[in-house]
């Protein structure tokens, strides 16, 4: 999240799209309901009527798989009807930024394609540069290269009509979402997206946000109390497991995991571009004191000058090579893994194709599975289709403690660390995740020193590993690493550290291995005040940023790119709900003292223009993470284009789009060995499926299916159709029905219900249906199986995010 859940309650206009709030984060919903009191109008557009959908001032659907037309056309009516925060677009975005001749778009593909590989030459979509290497800009948003005009161009295509026949939902439904939500678009009015897995989890998922986000750069509603771009997370710390790494492609703080393309760390600290407009923060060029740190606190006092600080030492991806989740089943189904630690997951439910991960999990020597209670994944062996006597895996079961029985922090979707207590403990031979880490891993550095033929182990027995108190693992001395400290006496601003003290904030951070910090984004959340994670004082009055609530990253910042939410001179566009405001001293005209209140300010600097209207020298523009210092409405780092472009999903009713002859995504993610298959247009499976979360299951449903009270609120896997499907099928509510897609098929129970209706594509009845994932055959006996089975092995191409919420069924009576 860009803001946080109290500030949702600041909004003038709510889009709940990709997500069902009300459902799935039912706590979160409050500050909807409370900024609905305030006035304000909630927007529900999802493919069913769901409960959020019932909450909504206004709800209209569309056929999975079509954000972008949708939000395209959004694009479009905000131009041509110039609802657009024009001082904001023109000064703040690169809206302004002219674009080399070299960029161009055809018929569904930009410029520097190549079909062979299936990728994009990125440097095709370059800026127009100056002679000192500055982007060249027209303010005025008048010339034809500026990203403004080839906006207007590409989205010119997506009018009313055309963007109705492939979503499905009604024109004058169109018109009317358009209408409210760049109803925002003005000063002192802000609009928010609130958003899930419905946006990410197709091929074109990123686009789809990246979409919204130019949105709401075009209204002015980034860094404002109200608006932002807010991702929903799925679990209570996805958004802390993120920040720390869980991911292949990133380290912790969103440092790129070292690759063969930086075989140096010189290499790696070398490969950020440049800014060579002093107005410009371009923030990452205090990565080196990020990424330094972040090894001295890997190795301690071995990371030294002489040996890059470690990183020789550390493993590196094979350049040009993913290794996302599938990815990493599909070589596994390929055989080319020996073991496999399956900690706080059930892939065997949860991954897509499901049917290709449980035979990919024959394949292993061993699996190690730690969880809270059995599942699909730790007796995969044993499960349908499977004979026992032909698989060679062994499992081991590590039975781990639940959230509850743990002390430490977790970060919600709002970037707030919040610290919580141990309220029990874990029963039997149960261990916390760090009490098994800390036991594993010093098995594994007593084996490398005992063996004098080990190989490579120097990453291994210099790693440093002392997070325990009494032979626990404590967590405070992992909050306390993960701020980081002096690792000695140093002067920084002016003031003597004293090693052994912890870092104060990620500023003080150095490049010379005089500092530590495992997370550079979470530092100054542990400092020598105290657990910053652990205050409760409340805000009682205020726009709800609670300064002193928990913290939140970075440096306790509530509302990020806040420096947009103000002028030039500093002043707030929103008078009412003031984020930051700059209070200065004037003197002949020119400020003589400084100081930002409100919010922790994106950046400390004076205002961008003098009280007289003089503009500042020593200043820097507010989105201070891009190199050039303005937001990007053109994003030429995308793997699928610097502006989003509707593609449909790998499986769909259609055969052609009506935007161009590219059917689906020309980069999306596929596989080809012989359990992948997908079918497009395929008169066998008719209906669009997707998946979603109902309130009483957790995820795979691990945690929630063995508890009886929940189960019988929601015993088992059904499919949700339309009353006209359930009729031309001869299905009866309530009846056993058999859901097949190309890949697998399970039985359910049929639910009909007007929720779903049918979708009118391209003059064609279109029918939809819709299945909940967290069942699994291991409990309870009847409940049925996963909906994954029916999912594709494919993905988006920047996150490899699989598209499980659009593709191909049919479904028939039991």
């Amino acid at each position: 999240m860009t803001n946080h859940w109290i500030d949702i309650r600041n909004s003038d206009c709510i889009l709940i799209m990709g997500s069902n709030a009300a459902e799935n984060h039912p706590i979160s919903f409050k500050w909807v309901n409370e900024a609905m009191k305030r006035g304000g109008k909630l927007i529900s557009v999802d493919p069913r009527f769901t409960r959020t959908s019932s909450k909504a001032d206004f709800y209209t659907p569309l056929r999975s798989g079509t954000d972008i037309a949708f939000l395209g056309g959004m694009i479009k009516y905000i131009l041509e009807n110039e609802k657009y925060f024009k001082e904001y677009v023109a000064e703040y975005t690169n809206a302004a930024f002219i674009i080399a001749d070299s960029f161009k778009f055809d018929d569904g593909l930009f410029s520097g394609y190549d079909a062979k590989s299936r990728k994009y030459n990125k440097k095709m979509w370059a800026f127009a540069k100056d002679a000192n290497g500055i982007p060249k800009k027209d303010r005025s948003l008048q010339d034809p290269r500026c990203v403004f005009q080839l906006l207007k161009k590409h989205y010119s295509r997506y009018d009313l009509d055309t963007v109705s026949s492939i979503t499905g939902t009604p024109k004058e439904d169109l018109q009317k979402v358009y209408e409210m939500y760049s109803y925002t678009g003005q000063k002192g009015k802000a609009g928010t997206i609130m958003y899930a897995m419905g946006w990410t989890q197709h091929t074109v998922g990123v686009q789809n946000i990246r979409t919204m986000a130019m949105i709401q750069l075009l209204l002015g509603n980034m860094g404002v109390a109200g608006g932002g771009v807010n991702a929903l997370r799925g679990e209570s710390n996805v958004q802390g497991s993120t920040d720390h790494c869980i991911l292949f492609h990133i380290w912790p703080g969103y440092l790129a995991t070292p690759s063969t393309k930086w075989p140096t760390l010189g290499d790696y600290l070398k490969r950020r571009p440049k800014s060579k407009d002093s107005l410009s923060a371009n923030w990452w060029q205090n990565e080196p004191k990020y990424m330094v740190s972040l090894l001295k606190s890997f190795f301690g006092d071995k990371a030294t000058k002489a040996n890059n600080f470690g990183y020789d030492w550390m493993p590196k991806l094979d350049a040009g090579t993913p290794n996302s989740w599938l990815d990493l089943f599909d070589e596994m189904y390929k055989g080319k893994f020996t073991g496999f630690f399956a900690w706080g997951q059930n892939p065997a439910g949860s991954g897509a194709h499901s049917n290709k991960t449980r035979k990919a999990l024959t394949k292993l020597d061993w699996m190690v599975n730690v969880n809270i209670f059995d599942n699909e994944t730790g007796s995969f062996w044993k499960g349908p289709g499977m004979n026992p006597k032909k698989i060679k895996t062994e499992v081991f079961m590590l039975p781990c403690a639940v959230s509850v029985e743990k002390e430490g922090s977790i970060t919600n979707s709002g970037r707030w660390m919040q610290w919580r207590y141990k309220a029990a403990q874990a029963p039997g031979d149960a261990k916390s995740d760090g009490d098994i880490l800390i036991d594993l891993m010093k098995k594994v550095k007593y084996l490398y020193r005992k063996d004098k033929n080990a190989v490579f182990p120097e990453p291994i027995v210099n790693l440093k590993w002392d997070y325990t108190t009494n032979c626990e693992f404590d967590a405070h001395k992992m909050a306390k690493e993960i701020n980081g400290y002096f690792t000695k006496d140093v002067t920084v601003k002016g003031k003597l550290c004293k090693k052994g003290t912890l870092v104060p904030s990620f500023a003080w951070l150095q490049a010379d291995g005089s500092t530590s910090s495992a997370n550079w984004l979470y530092c100054n959340s542990y400092t020598e005040k105290g657990n910053m994670a652990a205050r409760r004082k409340r805000e009682k009055s205020g726009i709800g940023l609670n300064l002193e609530w928990s913290w939140c990253w970075p440096v306790n910042r509530r509302i990020i790119y806040n420096r947009a939410s103000v002028d030039k001179q500093g002043n707030p566009w929103d008078k009412e709900h003031p984020v930051i405001q700059f209070k200065g001293e004037v003197k002949d005209g020119k400020y003589v003292s400084k100081k930002w209140v409100g919010d922790v300010p994106d950046g400390g600097w004076y205002p961008m223009q003098n009280p007289d209207g003089s503009m500042r020298t020593d200043t820097k523009y507010p989105f201070i993470m891009k190199p050039e210092g303005h937001a990007h409405v053109f994003g030429p780092g995308r793997a699928d284009g610097p502006f989003p472009e509707h593609y449909e999903p790998i499986e769909s009713p259609v055969k052609k789009q009506p935007f161009s002859s590219q059917l689906a995504s020309p980069v999306a993610a596929t596989y080809s060995t012989d359990m992948d298959v997908y079918k497009s247009g395929d008169p066998k499976f008719p209906i669009v499926g997707t998946t979603y979360r109902v309130s009483e299951h957790w995820q795979t449903g691990v945690m929630t299916r063995w508890q009886p009270w929940l189960l019988e609120a929601q015993p088992q896997i059904f499919v949700e159709m339309s009353q006209e499907l359930a009729k031309m099928k001869g299905i009866k509510n309530g009846g056993m029905v058999v859901v097949e897609s190309a890949r697998g098929k399970l039985k359910a129970t049929a639910i009909v219900t007007i929720r779903f209706r049918p979708f009118k594509i391209q003059g064609n009845v279109v029918h939809q249906v819709g299945l909940p994932w967290h069942f699994g055959w291991v409990h309870p006996k009847n409940g049925g199986d996963s909906a994954n089975l029916l999912t594709p092995s494919a993905g988006d191409p920047n996150t490899r995010i699989p598209e499980t919420k659009a593709f191909m069924v049919n479904v028939r009576k039991a």
